[in-house]
């Protein structure tokens, strides 16, 4: 792939706790930060609303046994062989994020699966340590918030669940601990680089008490702006989540970066 063949940027959207309107901003906001040619799809059961910029294509069936009706795990028809015809590499963006500075380095980091590590997001957990083989597992697991990968190298993944789902969510919390675990397997889980991807609650919003001192600001380097755990993106861009020991000051940058102009 050279420079000038445009790169895939994916998102998914179901049902209605994200909207329309929260696909076109996040369209903008790589648009302003993607100066390479790439398409912006979003895979969704209703396309309604959606700017013209954004390519619309059916949500992927999991593929799920007969008699089997999970789709909490939907997530996973990403890894799908035939993935509504795509090809090449892709980079996965959840609707519920912020981006803050150039993509490019996303695409031009050499190798082929990378994610973020979900501990990056988060502050230290000393009480994990009581079971080391379990904390040494989710310090190893990715948070699928962002994650680039080729399309059709990793059917592995959705294969191991499709062998077993209910065996698959028995085991595992949540879909990104069973990905990261079968990733792990077959020598592909690579981290994007620590500091790329940040929480706004632990990156952003000074510690504690400091938070009535200073007002949130964007970590140098940061390229994405996540919102893992609470406060969720749409309650800070609505004034809420503030706590008696988290105060959420003027965020003007953020907004910016957030609004579709």
């Amino acid at each position: 792939m050279t420079n000038d063949d445009p790169v895939l940027i994916l998102t998914m959207k179901w049902g209605t706790l994200y909207s329309s309107d929260d696909v076109n901003r996040l369209a903008a906001q790589v648009r302003r930060h993607l100066a390479r040619p790439h398409r912006f799809i979003c895979f969704t059961d209703d396309a309604t609303g959606l700017d013209p910029q954004v390519e619309a294509m059916a949500l992927p069936e999991l593929g799920l046994p007969e008699g089997h009706a999970d789709t909490r795990w939907r997530k996973l028809a990403l890894f799908r062989r035939d993935l509504g015809g795509l090809s090449g590499k892709a980079l996965f963006l959840d609707i519920d994020l912020v981006v803050v500075d150039d993509l490019a380095a996303f695409f031009d980091l050499p190798g082929d699966f990378f994610i973020i590590r979900d501990d990056d997001l988060f502050r230290p957990k000393p009480l994990r340590r009581i079971n080391p083989e379990r904390d040494r597992f989710l310090h190893s697991v990715g948070n699928s918030s962002v994650f680039r990968y080729t399309i059709g190298d990793h059917a592995y993944v959705l294969d191991a669940y499709l062998a077993d789902p209910a065996a698959a969510t028995a085991g595992y919390e949540i879909s990104q601990q069973f990905q990261s675990a079968q990733l792990a397997e077959h020598g592909n889980l690579h981290y994007w680089p620590k500091g790329w991807c940040v929480s706004f609650k632990n990156d952003c919003v000074p510690r504690n008490l400091l938070s009535y001192l200073k007002d949130p600001a964007m970590p140098e380097g940061a390229k994405i702006v996540l919102f893992a755990g609470a406060p969720k993106m749409e309650d800070v861009f609505a004034g809420r989540g503030h706590k008696w020991y988290r105060r959420i000051g003027r965020i003007d940058w953020l907004r910016k970066a957030w609004e579709n102009p």
